[in-house]
C-alpha cells in the first residue's frame, strides 16, 4: 500500500535492540536502525525499479514483506518479484520475460523437485502490488488483469481488475486466486493481503461504498466475507453528534480478528451566523471484529498526535491524527506519524495502561520512496529510496514491545 510520503504510510532478526541515548527533537526515545543492504535503480535482476526509468506508463507501486529474517518485493514497474536474505544475497525472481532482461547470475528452467539455491522462474507478471508470505514460505501477491478482462461491478460501482497470484516457496506458480478462491473472479482495489492464523489470509479491497475482506484457508477456500460500511460502524456511546470515517483496515496474524481504525468527525459551525464551515476530528479509535461471529470487542482508544504551531505570535495546539500500520501477536497495533527526521510510532493493545512510543529515522533524502511492513513478531522493516538507490533497513521494535510501557 503506497500513499503519499509524509502524510501516510503503507498498506510489516537478528540483532538485539538497543534505544539511543538521543532522542528526536519530540522528545520521544529513538529505536536504533541497521542498514541490512542497498540495491541500485534498475531493470537488471538485482536492482529494483522504483521510479520508472523507461517512462511510457504511470508510476506503478512495490511493495515489501519480511517473513523469519528474509525480505520479498514486488517491484511494480519491473514486472518482478524477488527474495533476499538479510544480508543482501538473492535467491530467486519471479520476472516477465518482456519488460526484464534476462539473468546472468540465476539458474532458469528449474525442474520441479530440483535443488538450486539461486533460480529464475518466468511468469508473465503486469503489475505486482501488495506481497504476502506464510508460515510455510508461500508467496501471494497482487497483480492486474489486461484490459480486456477487467469488469465493471454496477452494484459498487468499481472496476474489477486484480488477482492474487500464488507461489511456492522456491517461486514457482501454484494457481491464481479471485473472489470465490482458486479460479474465481477478479477483486477489485486491493489495499492489503494479510496472513494470519493457521497460514488463512485475508484480501482487504476498498470500494466506494466502504470495504470488503476475503477471508481464505490455506488452500484458497473462500472462509469469510465481511462487508464493511462507515453507517455500519459502531458509534461509543460517550461520542455525542458525531460522523465515523473507516480510515483503513488490518488483520490479526494469530487471531480471526480485523482490526478497524475508525475516526470520527463533528461538524463545526460559525456561531455568529450558524452557518456550517466543515468538520474538524473528534476522536479515533479501533474496533476488533470477530470474523466468526461479527461481534465488536471493546475498541482501542487511539490519541491524537499533538503538535504547536504559531501563528501572529499565538500558540496552540494541533491535534492530528495517526496513521494504523499495522496488527502484531497478541492484538498490538502499531500506529506511525511523520515528523522532522523520521517517524514517530506508538503501540497499544486492548490494555488501556499499555502505551509505548518512541522514533524511528528516516532521512530526508530517503524520502523519494517508502514502503514499510511490520511482521508478526512486531520488527518493522521498510525499503527506503534515495535518487539512487534503494536501502532496505529494520528497525527491533519487537524488543520495544518487551519494555515495561
Amino acid at each position: 500500500m503506497k500513499l503519499p510520503l509524509r502524510t501516510y504510510v503503507r498498506l510489516l532478526i537478528g540483532i538485539p535492540l538497543l534505544l539511543s541515548a538521543a532522542c528526536s527533537g519530540r522528545g520521544l526515545v529513538s529505536v536504533a536502525r541497521e542498514d541490512l543492504f542497498t540495491l541500485d535503480i534498475g531493470r537488471l535482476e538485482d536492482q529494483v525499479d522504483l521510479y520508472n526509468l523507461e517512462g511510457g506508463r504511470n508510476n506503478r507501486k512495490s511493495s515489501l514483506a519480511m517473513r523469519d529474517g528474509l525480505f520479498y518485493i514486488a517491484d511494480g514497474n519491473g514486472g518482478k518479484v524477488v527474495h533476499y536474505t538479510s544480508y543482501g544475497d538473492l535467491l530467486f525472481m519471479i520476472y516477465n520475460e518482456e519488460t526484464n532482461p534476462p539473468p546472468l547470475t540465476l539458474r532458469t528452467y528449474v525442474e520441479a523437485g530440483g535443488v538450486v539455491t539461486r533460480s529464475a522462474f518466468s511468469y508473465p507478471l503486469r503489475e505486482p502490488g501488495t506481497i504476502a508470505v506464510d508460515a510455510r514460505k508461500h508467496i501471494y501477491v497482487e497483480d492486474r488483469l489486461p484490459y480486456e478482462r477487467r469488469r465493471f461491478n454496477s452494484e459498487n460501482r468499481v472496476i474489477e481488475d486484480s488477482i492474487v497470484l500464488h507461489f511456492d516457496p522456491e517461486g514457482r506458480f501454484v494457481e491464481y486466486l479471485g473472489k470465490e478462491g482458486v479460479g474465481g473472479a477478479p477483486f477489485p482495489n486491493i489495499e492489503r493481503i494479510s496472513v494470519s492464523v493457521q497460514d488463512e489470509y485475508a484480501v482487504v479491497c476498498r470500494i466506494p461504498t466502504g470495504w470488503n475482506i476475503f477471508w481464505y484457508d490455506a488452500e484458497g477456500i473462500l472462509l469469510y466475507l465481511i462487508p464493511l460500511k462507515n453507517e455500519g460502524i459502531p458509534i461509543p456511546p460517550d461520542r455525542q453528534q458525531v460522523f465515523s470515517s473507516i480510515d483503513t483496515v488490518a488483520v490479526s496474524p494469530d487471531s480471526r480478528k480485523v482490526f478497524i481504525k475508525v475516526d470520527y468527525y463533528r461538524e463545526t459551525f460559525d456561531e455568529s451566523t450558524n452557518t456550517k464551515l466543515g468538520a474538524e476530528p473528534d476522536s479515533s479509535v479501533i474496533w476488533l471484529l470477530n470474523v466468526e461471529d461479527g461481534s465488536y470487542a471493546a475498541p482501542i482508544e487511539v490519541p491524537f498526535f499533538e503538535q504547536q504551531t504559531t501563528e501572529n505570535t499565538r500558540r496552540s495546539t494541533e491535534r492530528l491524527l495517526y496513521s494504523l500500520l499495522g496488527v502484531v501477536k497478541n492484538d498490538r497495533v502499531f500506529l506511525i506519524f511523520p515528523v522532522e527526521g523520521g517517524y514517530s510510532i506508538m503501540i497499544l493493545s486492548t490494555d488501556p495502561h499499555e502505551q509505548r512510543r518512541g522514533f524511528i529515522q528516516v532521512k530526508d533524502e530517503e524520502l523519494q520512496y517508502n514502503a514499510f511492513t511490520i511482521s508478526a513478531e512486531g520488527i518493522l522493516s521498510a525499503l527506503l529510496a534515495t535518487d539512487f538507490q534503494a536501502k532496505l533497513v529494520w528497525w527491533r521494535t519487537d524488543k520495544f514491545l518487551e519494555e515495561a510501557p
